[in-house]
């Protein structure tokens, strides 16, 4: 039997997150987009709740696609307010809908916002070696960096603990545990 890191065992959705998705680097705009509006829905939940409904907020934001949410208007706004697929709150919804417009601003200024976020830790992801989880940071000073650089862009939702949790969901830092099977897959693969 696989060892896994202990926060993905008591759930299918965050078993098959953990072993597929957490800490795998991602350099896919559209994937990072989906990231930052699912960690920042996060805010104050956990993270299974926002698993839960991640199907849900595929729908209600097409498919993540920043072209799209950077155009909503206020009756898809209101439409969002009242989606029970999604967490309803109304600085959180606003917040993806000026993040998907500062996100294409920065994709025309960068190339790319994979270009933009990866050049924080030189384009390679950061191992760390933790041995148990109460050793794994809530931040870090690079989260700090950024967090402040995001909220500067214009970014909404975007503090030092949510953008760690971001750092650690697209893999720009691996926080697997040592004895995780998946520690060793991604520093073998990177």
């Amino acid at each position: 039997m696989k060892k896994r890191c202990s926060w993905a065992e008591t759930d299918p959705l965050l078993k098959y997150y953990h072993d597929n998705e957490w800490g795998k680097p991602s350099f896919d705009d559209q994937h990072l987009f989906e990231m930052l509006v699912l960690e920042s829905a996060q805010a104050g939940l956990s993270w299974l709740t926002i698993l839960k409904k991640r199907e849900g907020y595929r729908e209600a934001f097409d498919h993540f696609d920043p072209h799209k949410i950077a155009r909503y208007d206020d009756s898809k706004f209101q439409e969002l307010t009242s989606n029970p697929n999604i967490i309803r709150n109304k600085l959180k919804i606003r917040s993806t809908i000026t993040n998907a417009q500062v996100f294409l601003e920065i994709q025309n200024q960068y190339g790319s916002f994979s270009s933009y976020l990866w050049d924080f830790v030189d384009g390679e992801p950061i191992h760390h070696a933790y041995a148990e989880m109460q050793d794994v940071p809530a931040t870090h000073p690079l989260s700090e960096i950024l967090s402040k650089d995001l909220k500067k862009q214009g970014f909404k939702f975007v503090g030092p603990t949510i953008c760690y949790s971001y750092m650690q969901a697209v893999g720009m830092v691996n926080d697997h545990l040592t004895g995780c099977f998946r520690y060793d897959e991604l520093v073998n693969h990177s």
